[in-house]
């Protein structure tokens, strides 16, 4: 969750640690930390708490701090609350851990991730005479690497080695050494990490948008592995001290795509990048008429042999899960089961081995879609990884990856990749119905065309979006939102209401339109506003009855709707419509409206759309 970054090479590294900084906000975000070196000189650290800016003004935008190599930190809490005395970087020597300036330490280090047993290590370390002055983890962390440091007498990959494999839980760590001056050495164990060289300067990041403005030549190091980085030279090890080869990956999106680009937040970009994002993630998969996903490696033979298939995911990435089980159900004749990664991974529950695992990630690193992965891996189980992040944990572990277009995605709450996730999931579930011949040709070619259209008909609604505008600045004080509707709706609710919840703060749920009588209306009273998602032809009517109950205990409602047979105006307060399409497909149109009212509800009371309070983009920890 927490932001990583690295510099070595010719210039000074303070600015250069900033910037990826500020790349990684969205990653955490209640302090942050910079250790600078100059030469044989002990390293400078200083901290700041609250946003990244506190610590850029601290600094001078870094600029404050002579030196060329340096590491730095952007925190979102796990062990110990957000104050100076947690904050990384975290020294190996005893001192207060709140101060600014050079520090006498063998060790200076950051850390992502959890140490599950940092307490028993810390009792090890208390007995060999440590003192702590911090509530984290990461000190315990950077010490023990000191410990053997000085017990063994070794190098840094030997004293990192011996750490790590008494070490439980996930980490991406960085650290650097008094007696080893121009270098950085880093190991990963689950939480993300990359390495980018360009001549004769090196950068680490936690995320590709932090060092794209610098190179798009990344390694991608590997679970349990650590490596040693000078100046335009990485050289990777495994925990054996054995050097590894690896191969260096082009990245292909641009650092422009990783700015605001004019708009006053990324959310609101990246809402407005999905025609582009989906058009792309359709380009990728069709040819014309034909969906070709030869690059995914699932042959027709593995596809008619699929007898359940287990979508797995965790919050948005799950919502694109309940969409696909009802379009796959109903189009290919697979039962699917969506699990969330988080329960998956700990049931007990018999599997089938005929089976195909789907599990969504936009990073590629979720942990707990992660393990679940694994776990379908040791069972037998055929996996299939719907990734945005190339090169990402998942999508090198899965047996079968396809791709998502969406480019980077910066704003924590997600909309392009959880579009362009939609869209593989409509032309996964097509190619199962083609080769299953639970569809015909002409109904696939049919469906296709459908597809086809979204990205011009999410345009068109991006176009209109003063109403949702208006819309939320009048119910931005709202208490309770409830949003409701039945299939493909009530899946499409869960995310609307998602959105809602984590960037506006504002209580809100969703609830399958039947289950109202069943306990939640009870929570109706004057004022309360419903939304009803209203897309699907054979359900609309049964839902508009559930809005009129609410209506009749007060509520205000808004309809969310295309063009029918149902004069919904009629029926409801505020009504939005979309473009139409294929009701199976309806999801990617009806989804941008709730992203826009989720966005203006934010932005009418003021808050930090893009960094939503106690939230990080990327879950690397359980």
């Amino acid at each position: 969750m927490c932001g990583i970054v690295g510099y070595i090479g010719h210039k000074q590294a303070g600015p250069i640690l900033l910037d990826g900084l500020s790349k990684l906000e969205y990653r955490g975000y209640d302090s942050a930390g910079i250790a600078v070196r100059n030469g044989s000189d002990q390293a400078v650290v200083v901290k700041a708490v609250g946003k990244l800016e506190n610590l850029s003004n601290k600094t001078n935008g870094g600029y404050a701090i002579a030196g060329e190599c340096g590491i730095g930190h952007t925190r979102w809490a796990t062990h110990g609350a957000p104050s100076l005395i947690n904050a990384h970087p975290h020294v190996s020597g005893n001192c207060t851990g709140s101060g600014s300036g050079e520090v006498e330490s063998e060790v200076v280090g950051v850390h992502n991730g959890i140490v599950e047993n940092f307490q028993e290590l810390k009792e090890k370390l208390i007995r060999h005479n440590y003192k702590f002055y911090s509530d984290t983890d990461t000190e315990v962390l950077i010490k023990l690497v000191d410990y053997y440091y000085k017990k063994y007498k070794v190098g840094p990959i030997d004293a990192i080695a011996k750490t790590l494999v008494r070490v439980r839980g996930s980490y991406a760590l960085e650290v650097m050494f008094k007696d080893y001056p121009g270098e950085i050495y880093v190991a990963r164990q689950q939480s993300p990490m990359i390495i980018g060289v360009k001549d004769d300067e090196s950068f680490i990041a936690s995320d590709v948008p932090a060092i794209l403005k610098y190179t798009r030549d990344v390694y991608y190091i590997d679970n349990m592995e650590m490596a040693r980085i000078r100046a335009g030279e990485v050289t990777f090890f495994n925990l054996d001290g054995d050097e590894v080869e690896k191969e260096v990956t082009t990245v292909t999106f641009s650092a422009e795509a990783a700015e605001k680009g004019g708009f006053e937040h990324f959310m609101m970009k990246e809402i407005h990048e999905q025609p582009k994002a989906v058009a792309d993630t359709i380009g990728k998969y069709v040819s014309g008429s034909t969906i070709d996903l030869s690059e995914v490696g699932i042959t027709d033979e593995e596809a008619k042999e699929i007898s359940q298939i287990y979508v797995i995911a965790c919050g948005s990435a799950w919502h694109v899960g309940m969409e696909m089980q009802y379009i796959i159900e109903d189009l290919a004749g697979i039962p699917v089961r969506v699990e969330l990664a988080s329960e998956f991974r700990y049931r007990k529950m018999p599997l089938d081995k005929n089976a195909l695992a789907v599990v969504i990630s936009q990073s590629g690193e979720t942990a707990d879609s992660l393990a679940a992965l694994r776990l379908a891996k040791e069972s037998g189980i055929k996996t299939l990884a719907i990734v945005n992040v190339v090169g990402s944990s998942i999508a090198r572990e899965a047996d079968h990856v396809m791709y998502t277009l969406a480019g980077p995605e910066i704003s924590v709450a997600t909309t392009k990749a959880y579009s362009c996730q939609l869209i593989c999931g409509y032309l996964l579930t097509l190619k199962l119905a083609e080769v299953r011949e639970t569809l015909d040709g002409d109904k696939v070619t049919e469906y296709i065309k459908e597809i086809q259209s979204i990205p011009e008909k999410i345009g068109k609604i991006l176009d209109e979006k003063e109403r949702i505008q208006w819309f939320s600045a009048k119910y931005s004080n709202a208490h309770d939102i409830f949003f409701i509707g039945r299939g493909i709706d009530y899946a499409i609710s869960l995310e609307g209401s998602l959105k809602m919840k984590e960037i506006s703060y504002i209580h809100s749920e969703a609830y399958a339109a039947g289950e109202l009588k069943h306990g939640t209306i009870s929570l109706i009273e004057e004022g309360t506003l419903v939304i009803g998602v209203l897309t699907q032809p054979a359900l609309m009517e049964k839902t508009i009855s559930n809005m009129a109950e609410c209506k009749s205990r007060g509520a205000y409602l808004m309809g969310l709707t295309t063009y029918g047979k149902y004069n919904v105006e009629d029926q409801v307060d505020f009504t939005v419509y979309i473009p139409k399409v294929d009701e199976h497909f309806v999801g990617s149109l009806a989804i941008i409206p709730l992203q826009l009212l989720g966005y203006y509800t934010s932005v009418a009371k003021g808050l930090d759309v893009d960094k939503p309070r106690n939230l990080a983009k990327s879950v690397t920890v359980e």
